[in-house]
């Protein structure tokens, strides 16, 4: 096929988001469209015609993520007990997925349902053994027919009903009961507070804008923070007194749909602010219920600056 590159060049990004959703993993997912692209060009004598180009290219990329998956085989990890909790607080969260990554919302399409990539969902998913997260994928998420499923994965119409009917339990069992609406003014104007608290490192600003059971986690690290007052212990002595690490300043930017802060330090012998982490927050009902943070490796993939003056911040 005359321009074959070009053709599939173009359906490079939402096979990105597709192999994410079934990985999770940001990074992965590109290694897994670059793989995609290679199995493509050497069985371009398959593609049956020019129109159904994309689906083609949808099952080569389910297939080489079930490939990888049987290559690597994961499962999410029960989670040890928090590293500080607020002792009366039952734990929200018994189980961790270390490898789950977010997406900038940059890169997103418009048409991506926020559902379909907040990272709860994206979490849920990887619960699912590799062939009914596919088929989930294939069928609630991208609205394929049962038949086209059945092709894409060579399995029977049969398995793929069986499939969908084991998966959609389990999804729900993981999902939390609240799922995250279009984002509203309310909403960032609690981000804005919460920056403002970090900035100017005013523990006492922050209560307010945390649920009671708010909790913190830290992928792809076990440690997490559990509560309220468990979370204003852990980050009061790093915002004030003789153990704070420095002068905060971050930049708001979104991820999977949700508010997201990326934090930069200035240390006492710097004089530069620095990446230090990425912490996207699920708001509920007008407080934070959940920080999930990342380390200052993400900050390319955010388009995010490697550091900047003091100057350039006020």
């Amino acid at each position: 096929m005359d321009g074959f590159g070009d053709a599939i060049e173009k359906h490079r990004h939402e096979l990105h988001v597709h192999c994410y959703r079934m990985l999770g993993s940001f990074d992965e997912a590109e290694d897994m469209v670059q793989e995609t692209f290679l199995r493509a060009w050497r069985r371009q004598d398959t593609l049956q015609s020019e129109a159904g180009l994309r689906a083609w290219l949808y099952r080569i990329a389910t297939n080489t993520c079930l490939d990888f998956l049987r290559a690597n085989p994961r499962r999410p990890e029960p989670r040890e007990a928090p590293v500080v909790a607020d002792s009366w607080l039952d734990w929200p969260v018994r189980t961790a997925v270390p490898w789950l990554q977010p997406y900038p919302d940059d890169l997103l399409d418009a048409v991506i349902e926020r559902e379909t990539i907040e990272l709860a969902f994206l979490a849920a998913v990887q619960h699912l053994p590799p062939r009914q997260r596919a088929v989930l994928i294939l069928r609630d998420v991208l609205g394929w027919p049962a038949q086209e499923t059945a092709e894409a994965l060579e399995i029977s119409v049969a398995a793929v009903k069986s499939a969908l009917q084991r998966a959609r339990p389990v999804l729900r069992e993981h999902l939390p009961a609240q799922r995250l609406t279009s984002a509203t003014a309310e909403e960032m104007a609690v981000v804005q507070r919460y920056v403002d608290a970090l900035e100017k490192a005013d523990p006492s600003l922050l209560p307010e804008l945390l649920r009671q059971d708010v909790y913190q986690t830290m992928p792809p690290a076990p440690m997490w923070i559990l509560g309220r007052e468990a979370f204003l212990a852990a980050w009061t002595p790093a915002m004030v007194g003789e153990g704070s690490w420095g002068d905060w300043r971050l930049v708001v930017t979104r991820a999977n749909r949700q508010p997201a802060v990326a934090a930069y330090l200035r240390t006492p012998v710097d004089s530069l602010y620095r990446p230090y982490w990425i912490a996207v927050l699920r708001i509920e009902d007008g407080l934070i219920a959940q920080i999930t943070t990342y380390g200052r490796d993400l900050f390319p993939a955010f388009d995010l600056p490697d550091s900047f003056s003091a100057a350039r911040s006020s």
